[in-house]
C-alpha cells in the first residue's frame, strides 16, 4: 500500500518501497512474555511525547507570509499564510470553473468542502500537507487529509475528485471505497493533516513569530553571500542605488561585489603597500575602516582609517579622503588620496578603527585609547584625558577647512569647543575600544530610533559592552568596565557622571564584543527592532530587544536553526568561529563577517545573510531596482562552499511555485449544439448553406466574487476542432450520394458597414472556401482560429478550449456564421468555375 499510495500522490516518483519489502528476510521472533513485556512498557510511558516541530512552510519553498491586502477568496488566510491576493484570485477562477462544471453536470456542488480542500495550498503549512517540505520531492495532487474529513468527503463529493487532479490512479480509487481512498490522501504525520493542522496547539501557537528552542534561543537561518577573503574587516555599501557592496580585507585591498553576487576581478581600492600589518595570530593593525559621503553618488568622496608604521618604528593610525576614478565607477584613483588626519599609537593593540557619517552629514571616528592593558597613559589614561584624541569618538565637517589650515572643518555645535582643555574635535570620551558601530536607520513606518548610534566597546579583563553615543557623554573608561568599577580611585569619583551601557556580559559569554545593527530591512519582518551583535572569540551571535516604554533593553539569545528548521533550499546553520564584523546592505538587509583563522593573511573569510525562516515578506514587497553598473573588467562568478541543509545534487522535480491549471470544460453535446446554433441546414452537393444567428460571447471577469449571484455570466468557451485529416473530395456514386468533402470555413463578416449583396458576399465566400482546404492541407489538425483574438500561435492548446470527442457534421459548416443569408454552393462547383478563369 505504501508504493501504491506514493505513486498515487506524487505522479514522477516511483514506489519502491515494495521491492525493499521484497528482498528483505522474514524474522520469525517469539512474542515477548508478559514479564518482559513490563519493563518496554514502562520506558515507553517514561519517555515523553515530544510536542509536534513546527516547521511553516510553502508550496515555493519559502516560509509565510502576512499578505499585503486582504483575500477575498480564502479569507482564512489573510492575516498569515502562502497566498498574496493574485494567488487567491487564480484558486477562485478554479474554483468557479469547477462549480460550472458540476453545475452542467448535474452533480451536487459541494462548495464549503472543495473550497477547503483548494484553500489548503494557501496554508502555512502548506508544504507539509502536500509533501513538500523540499524541492526535491514531487509534490502531492491532493492535500493530505485526516481520515475523518476525507471519510466525509468521499462519501458527498467524490464525483469532484476528476476536477481536482489529473492523475488517473486518484481518479479510479475515488469511485471506490472511502477506506482504499482515503489511505491515499492521509498522511503519516497526522499533526499535519487537514485539518488536524488547524487545532494542534503546538504548531499554532507561535505561527508567524521567530522560531525559539526550548531555551527560549530565537531560531536564525544564514545564507553564504562572499568567501575566500583574507579577514573581511567591513562590508558597506556606497547609498548610491547600485546595490554593489565593498568589502575590504585587512592586508588592504576593497572588492567590488555586484547585486547578482559576483566580484569585480579588478579592486575598487589595493593599498596592501601602504597598510601596516602582519600575519601574527589577533594583529589588529591594518585596513580599518571606510566610509562613504552622504553625497557620494555626486562627488564621489570616501574616507578610510588604516595603519601605517613610520620609519619602521611608530605606529600611527591615518584617516584620509580619496575619490572614485573618472574613468570607471568601480575603481578608485590612487593619486586622490588627501590626507585629513594622522594620530600616533603608543602600542599596537586597540587601534579603533570606525569611521561613519551621522544624519547630521558628519564624519564620526572612533579611535582606540592607546593598547596595552588598563589605559596606563597619564595621570587618568587617555580615555579621560580630553586633550587627547586617543579614547574618543571624534565629529568634524570634511566639507571645509578651517583658518588654521585643517583638511577640515570643527562642528559649531561639539560639545567641548570652549573648554581650553579639551580638543574641539572630540565629541565624547571615556571609551577603551570601540569595534564596530552603526547608524539606526530607524523603523520603516514611525522613523523611530533613526539616528541612533550604536557601539559595541571592547572590555578589558571581566565585560563587554553596548552603548549608545550621546554628545558629551562619558563612557566611564577606565573608571568603569561595563556597569562595575575598574580603577576604584577614579570609579568613587562624584564627577564621573558617566553614561551607562545598554548592555553588557560577562567573560564567561564571550571577550570581545563586535558591534552590530538595527534590523530595519524588508525580507525578515520579525527581526525589526532587534539589536543584533556577536563576539568575536566565543563566536556567539546575541540580539537586544527594546522596552519603548521604559527605555530599557533585554538580551534575546540567537542560535542557529536546527536542520528542521532551516530545511529550505539555499539555508545553512552553521558559520565559522570568529565574528570580525556586521553589516548592511543599502535595502536594510543585515549580514556578519567571520574567520576560520584570525589572521590577516588566512583566505577563510566569509560573509552571511541573515534569515529568519519563520516568516518573510509578502512576494513582491521586497523587490529592489538597482541602477546599472558599467563594468570594464571580468566578473568572477559567486561559487558556495558552505554546505547546505539541503544539500543535494539532485534537482528539484518540479519548478516553484506552484503551478494551477484551469480544467477544461465538458464536451459540447448534440442538445446544446442545438440551441447554440439555430436556422442551420446542410444539404447535398448542391444544396444551399444559409446561416442565420451568430454566437454571442461575453468577457468573463478576471476574478468572480465569492457569492455566485453577483458573479457576471460566463462567456461560452473557444471550440476546439478534433485534431483529423482532411478527406480528399470524390464524386457521387451511382446511387447519387455524396461522399464526404472538404469543409469549408468561412470568417464572420466583421464590418458593420452596409451589407454586401449576394453577388458580391459570393465571391468573398468562394476565396475563403478555396482557401481553407490548403490551409488544412499544410496545418493538418489545427484550432480554428478565434476572429476576436487574431493569430493564434499552433499546436498549442488553449487552456480553456472545448475538445470535441465526436463533433457533428453541422458543426463544420455552422461555426462561422454571417448576420445576412448567403447562397453558397460547393467546394466542387467553385473550384471549377476557377479553374475555368485561370
Amino acid at each position: 500500500m505504501t508504493s501504491t499510495r506514493d505513486a498515487a500522490l506524487h505522479p514522477s516518483g516511483a514506489g519502491c518501497a515494495s521491492l525493499r519489502t521484497a528482498a528483505a528476510p522474514r524474522s520469525f521472533k517469539r512474542t515477548p512474555s508478559l514479564p518482559q513485556f513490563i519493563p518496554i512498557l514502562l520506558l515507553m510511558l517514561l519517555v515523553p511525547v515530544l510536542p509536534a516541530s513546527a516547521h511553516p512552510q510553502c508550496l515555493d519553498f519559502e516560509p509565510p507570509f502576512k499578505p499585503l491586502w486582504h483575500l477575498e477568496f480564502c479569507t482564512q488566510y489573510e492575516e498569515f499564510g502562502c497566498c498574496d491576493q493574485k494567488t487567491d484570485n487564480v484558486i477562485a477562477e478554479r474554483y468557479w470553473d469547477i462549480i460550472d462544471q458540476l453545475e452542467v453536470s448535474g452533480y451536487e456542488l459541494c462548495a464549503d468542502m472543495l473550497k477547503e480542500i483548494m484553500c489548503q495550498e494557501c496554508s502555512p503549512y502548506a508544504a507539509h500537507l502536500y509533501d513538500a517540505e523540499d524541492p526535491y520531492t514531487p509534490v502531492r495532487e491532493l492535500p493530505g487529509l485526516c481520515f475523518g474529513y476525507c471519510s466525509e468527503f468521499h462519501g458527498k463529493c467524490r464525483h469532484a475528485v476528476k476536477y481536482l487532479t489529473e492523475n488517473r490512479l486518484l481518479r479510479d480509487t475515488s469511485g471506490r471505497d472511502a477506506s482504499t481512498f482515503c489511505s491515499l490522501v492521509d498522511l503519516s504525520d497526522q499533526d499535519y493533516c487537514y485539518p488536524n493542522v488547524l487545532k494542534s496547539q503546538d504548531l499554532n501557537s507561535n505561527l508567524g513569530r521567530v522560531a525559539e528552542d526550548p531555551r527560549g534561543c530565537l531560531q536564525l537561518c544564514l545564507t553564504e553571500v562572499a568567501n575566500n577573503l583574507r579577514n573581511p574587516v567591513l562590508m558597506l555599501h556606497a547609498g548610491d542605488e547600485t546595490h554593489r557592496m565593498f568589502i575590504a580585507e585587512q592586508v588592504g585591498f576593497v572588492w567590488v561585489y555586484l547585486h547578482n553576487g559576483s566580484r569585480l576581478e579588478r579592486p575598487f581600492l589595493d593599498l596592501s603597500g601602504e597598510v601596516m600589518t602582519t600575519q601574527w595570530l589577533g594583529d589588529e593593525r591594518g585596513f580599518l575602516g571606510m566610509a562613504f559621503h552622504p553625497e557620494y553618488r555626486d562627488n564621489g568622496r570616501f574616507f578610510i582609517y588604516y595603519s601605517i608604521q613610520v620609519n619602521s618604528k611608530l605606529d600611527r593610525v591615518r584617516i584620509s579622503e580619496m575619490k572614485v576614478s573618472a574613468n570607471d565607477m568601480n575603481v578608485a584613483d590612487p593619486h586622490s588620496e588627501r590626507v585629513v588626519l594622522e594620530i600616533d599609537e603608543p602600542a599596537a593593540n586597540h587601534n579603533g578603527g570606525q569611521l561613519l557619517f551621522g544624519l547630521d552629514g558628519y564624519l564620526y571616528i572612533f579611535t582606540g585609547d592607546g593598547g596595552k592593558a588598563g589605559d596606563p597613559f597619564g595621570k587618568y589614561g587617555n580615555s579621560q584625558n580630553k586633550s587627547a584624541l586617543l579614547g574618543k569618538v571624534l565629529r568634524i565637517d570634511i566639507d571645509g577647512r578651517d583658518s588654521s589650515g585643517k583638511p577640515y572643518r570643527i562642528p559649531p555645535d561639539n560639545p567641548f569647543i570652549r573648554d581650553p582643555d579639551a580638543r574641539p574635535e572630540v565629541y565624547a570620551y571615556g571609551v577603551r575600544n570601540m569595534w564596530r558601530c552603526s547608524v539606526d536607520r530607524g523603523d520603516q513606518v514611525s522613523r523611530y530610533g533613526r539616528g541612533r548610534i550604536f557601539c559595541g566597546d571592547v572590555g578589558q579583563n571581566r565585560y563587554e559592552e553596548i552603548d549608545i553615543i550621546e554628545k558629551g557623554g562619558n563612557y566611564g573608561w577606565r573608571a568603569k568596565e561595563g556597569f562595575e568599577c575598574y580603577d576604584m580611585k577614579l570609579c568613587q569619583n562624584s564627577s564621573l557622571n558617566d553614561v551607562l551601557p545598554i548592555f553588557a556580559y560577562s567573560h564567561h559569554v564571550g571577550k570581545s564584543v563586535t558591534g552590530g545593527y538595527v534590523y530595519r530591512g524588508c525580507e525578515s519582518p520579525n527581526l525589526n527592532g532587534l539589536y543584533i551583535f556577536g563576539d568575536f572569540m566565543s563566536g556567539r551571535i546575541m540580539a537586544l530587544e527594546e522596552d519603548k516604554t521604559t527605555g530599557s533593553w533585554r538580551e534575546r539569545s540567537v542560535c542557529m536553526g536546527d536542520t528542521k528548521t532551516c530545511s529550505f533550499p539555499g539555508l545553512i546553520n552553521h558559520h565559522h568561529k570568529f565574528i570580525i564584523s556586521f553589516a548592511e546592505d543599502e535595502a536594510g538587509e543585515l549580514y556578519f563577517l567571520a574567520t576560520a583563522y584570525p589572521s590577516a593573511m588566512s583566505p577563510f573569510g566569509t560573509v552571511f545573510k541573515f534569515m529568519d525562516p519563520s516568516r518573510r515578506a509578502p512576494p513582491g514587497k521586497c523587490k529592489q531596482k538597482p541602477l546599472p553598473v558599467k563594468v570594464r573588467g571580468k566578473k568572477v562568478p559567486f561559487v558556495p562552499r558552505e554546505l547546505t541543509v539541503l544539500d543535494t545534487d539532485e534537482k528539484p522535480t518540479r519548478p516553484p511555485p506552484r503551478t494551477f491549471k484551469l480544467p477544461t470544460k465538458p464536451p459540447v453535446t448534440q442538445s446544446q449544439m442545438k440551441s447554440m446554433t439555430t436556422a442551420a441546414s446542410v444539404t447535398t452537393a448542391t444544396t444551399t448553406v444559409t446561416t442565420t444567428t451568430t454566437m454571442s460571447t461575453t468577457v468573463k471577469p478576471k476574478w468572480k466574487s465569492v457569492d455566485k449571484k453577483a458573479r457576471q455570466k460566463n462567456k461560452l468557451k473557444p471550440w476546439k476542432r478534433k485534431k483529423v485529416a482532411a478527406k480528399p473530395q470524390t464524386k457521387k456514386n451511382s446511387l447519387g450520394k455524396a461522399q464526404p468533402k472538404k469543409t469549408a470555413v468561412v470568417k464572420p463578416a466583421r464590418d458593420k458597414a452596409k451589407p454586401k449583396n449576394n453577388q458580391t458576399a459570393t465571391a468573398d465566400f468562394k476565396s475563403n472556401a478555396l482557401q481553407t482546404p490548403n490551409v488544412l492541407k499544410e496545418n493538418k489538425g489545427r484550432k480554428v482560429p478565434n476572429p476576436r483574438r487574431g493569430a493564434q500561435r499552433p499546436n498549442k492548446q488553449d487552456k480553456n478550449s472545448i475538445t470535441l470527442r465526436d463533433p457533428p457534421r453541422v458543426f463544420n459548416a455552422v461555426l462561422n456564421t454571417t448576420k445576412s443569408k448567403v447562397g453558397v454552393k460547393t467546394n466542387r462547383t467553385m473550384q471549377n468555375q476557377l479553374q475555368g478563369k485561370s
